[in-house]
């Protein structure tokens, strides 16, 4: 898959993000989660702070959202992508996200800032990279031998929450282990809906990009955890399960850095507000695709992206 022109909003070939910007002599230390859009947004990170001069020291790949933020907080990394509903229910420990997305922005930055020194850079990515349950397509062909009619009725999680009660042997559910334990996840989901999955029926693999292919078979589980801008949802036909109680809040990816550094270097928050900008839902699953469908590297995906978007010239890249 070739990444498609996206109406570039980018600077251009004269005026890219780091024309005037020169960080030379400033290290800075770069951290992601270890799934592809986030090791996408680590390598994005990495390229345009190379391009203006920064010494960079590659952190992305952490195995999880607590360690992302303990890594950031400790000063063991500088900056990272992190979504805005995790930051609001799981960092700050609120029970109810706000539905819009430019409030919820907002009062995660506002509150973060204030009770941990933590900067959240305006603006938010557009993208919304909710958590969805999904199951594989062939449940609901009739023409299928997978058909099953119950499984096929389930087109919202109020259904899922009526067939745990009717048929609790098909509920079962691969989720990765963040997704267990965290009250956007699972937990939450059965206290917002009214049910429990029998714990037998809830399969957790190591990783988040083993769901896609463990729903896709349906060997292990009928449905599973999901990114919503994750290509491989329509590449494998899968079916998004209706959030019809919107439990799942809004999660805009956005860069967040201590606020000592970000006073330190203010530049890096308007050299990146464009391209966060362009960051929208169908940008995402384009780059995301790139590396999980097509299979190229994340390294080669980003460079393409910042060149075409003319957010970095090919000197500015090969720097």
């Amino acid at each position: 898959m070739a990444l498609a022109a996206c109406g570039s909003t980018g600077s251009t070939d004269d005026e890219t993000v780091v024309e005037g910007v020169d960080l030379s002599g400033v290290e800075i230390s770069v951290g992601s989660k270890n799934f592809t859009e986030q090791l996408v947004l680590g390598q994005l990170t990495i390229e345009v702070l190379q391009a203006a001069g920064a010494t960079v020291q590659d952190r992305t790949g952490l195995p999880s959202t607590a360690v992302a933020r303990k890594a950031l907080t400790a000063g063991a990394t500088d900056i990272y992508w992190e979504y805005t509903g995790t930051g609001w229910v799981v960092l700050l420990g609120h029970r109810k996200p706000i539905a819009d997305p430019q409030q919820q922005f907002d009062a995660v930055a506002k509150e973060d800032l204030r009770k941990n020194d933590i900067k959240w850079l305006a603006p938010p990515a557009p993208a919304n990279n909710t958590f969805a349950l999904a199951i594989r397509g062939e449940v609901s062909d009739q023409d299928s031998e997978e058909y099953d009619e119950e499984l096929a009725g389930v087109e919202t999680l109020s259904d899922l929450a009526g067939l745990v009660q009717q048929s609790p042997e098909k509920a079962t559910i691969c989720v990765a282990p963040e997704f267990a334990s965290r009250r956007d996840g699972l937990p939450g989901l059965e206290q917002a809906y009214g049910f429990k999955v029998p714990r037998g029926s809830v399969v957790t693999l190591a990783e988040e990009g083993l769901l896609y292919a463990a729903v896709d078979t349906g060997d292990a589980c009928n449905f599973g955890e999901v990114f919503r801008t994750d290509a491989r949802i329509g590449e494998l036909d899968l079916r998004l399960i209706e959030d019809d109680k919107d439990f799942f809040p809004v999660y805009n990816p956005t860069l967040t850095m201590r606020s000592e550094f970000s006073t330190e270097q203010p530049e890096i928050e308007e050299m990146f507000a464009p391209i966060a900008a362009q960051l929208d839902d169908r940008t995402l699953r384009e780059l995301n695709a790139a590396v999980d469908v097509d299979g190229r590297p994340v390294h080669d995906v980003v460079r393409e992206f910042l060149e075409d978007e003319g957010f970095l010239s090919p000197q500015q890249l090969n720097k």
